[in-house]
């Protein structure tokens, strides 16, 4: 290899993108003073586009491949460096890579509750989240409007954006869709797919991106009526709530037979579950009764019994119970001098002068006589 030719391969150069980086969107090739050679070989890998730049103005565009950059395939580069007969010297251009692929695994979400008026529940807060995928569509406006003069540019830069697009255009697709919150959940498909044109069309033209998939993972009530929506499924699956009490109860009397060492608290429970049995009996049309039937009427109730008091020392003693009274007056703690009271007497009363008490301070009968001798 001569001198010459030994210089003239020193002036060759390599320009392209080892993309290492799932998330780069753009990538600017690094060049000291922007300065390529004559002949250098660029090498755009699948996934990529190049986007040659001079002086601010957007130049030529390369499909993935391997050129050798001469005139004839920089048309408009040699137009805007006023290369009417080819070039032969080193020239300073900006060489953007724009990676094509799609960018997935990215995330969305509401961070409020959106506001809406729902058919069956009126004004109800929804909150939402989901994935969604980006990649280039138009590298030039894409370096117009988002990269300007950055070096390199990842999607975090550009997901604030898109988020706050897509939870915009979310309310507006939901808000106008008149569809009750109960039925969101079955169509989650159909306004993924709603929601992803209605941005699409807000970035497509503006940004030069596109949005291949949207995806809406969960809609959400908030709190308070997700719990009464609870509620109102438990009572729709208890259904009858007479049939619900009835089975209710006989568990508890199982469970209180299966314990017989629950001793006063399990025969008070089967006390009172056997009233509320027999009262649900008696009810019409409750298990027991014949359709149509019409229960008895329930006996009156017993009159109440007398409360008594006694003045022992100055002091009231009582209420008492007639029979009370009257294990007294048998044992001589009451005797036909001790002062008695109940409701309806004037005033207080010597026990022995009550007609009600007075029978049981009689003398006793006499013993019977001795049998007579045979």
């Amino acid at each position: 290899m001569g001198l010459f030719d030994k210089l003239r391969a020193e002036l060759i150069d390599i320009i392209e993108w080892l993309d290492d980086s799932r998330h780069t969107l753009v990538w600017r090739f690094p060049r000291y003073q922007n300065e390529i050679k004559n002949g250098a070989q660029l090498i755009v890998r699948p996934g990529q586009i190049a986007v040659f730049v001079h002086r601010g103005q957007i130049a030529d565009v390369f499909e993935p491949g391997h050129y050798e950059l001469k005139t004839d395939n920089l048309p408009i580069l040699s137009t805007l460096a006023g290369w009417k007969y080819g070039f032969d010297s080193p020239f300073r251009a900006e060489v953007y890579f724009v990676s094509t692929r799609q960018i997935t695994d990215l995330k969305w979400g509401t961070p409020n509750p959106i506001m809406l008026r729902d058919p069956e529940f009126g004004p109800i807060r929804l909150r939402a989240f989901g994935t969604y995928a980006v990649k280039a569509a138009d590298p030039r406006a894409l370096l117009r409007e988002l990269v300007g003069t950055d070096s390199a540019v990842d999607t975090d830069e550009i997901t604030e954006l898109l988020r706050s697009i897509i939870v915009s255009t979310f309310a507006d697709v939901i808000g106008s869709s008149d569809v009750a919150a109960l039925d969101l959940a079955s169509r989650y498909q159909e306004f993924g797919e709603t929601l992803r044109r209605a941005v699409q069309e807000r970035i497509d033209d503006e940004y030069g991106l596109e949005i291949p998939q949207l995806m809406i993972v969960n809609i959400s009530l908030p709190e308070a009526v997700e719990k009464a929506l609870d509620t109102r499924t438990s009572m729709g699956v208890i259904g009858d709530l007479n049939r619900f009490q009835q089975y209710q109860m006989g568990q508890a009397m199982t469970a209180a037979a299966e314990n017989p060492s629950g001793g006063g608290a399990a025969e008070g429970m089967g006390l009172g579950l056997g009233f509320a049995m027999a009262g649900r009996m008696m009810q019409p049309g409750g298990p027991g009764q014949m359709p149509g039937t019409v229960p008895p009427p329930a006996p009156p109730a017993p009159p109440p019994a007398a409360a008594w008091h006694i003045a022992v020392n100055g002091q009231t003693r009582g209420p008492f119970t007639g029979q009370q009274i009257a294990a007294g007056i048998a044992s001589g703690e009451v005797t036909p001098e001790t002062m008695v009271w109940t409701g309806g007497m004037a005033a207080w009363q010597p026990a022995g002068q009550v007609p009600q008490l007075a029978p049981s301070f009689s003398a006793p009968p006499p013993p019977p006589p001795p049998p007579a001798a045979s």
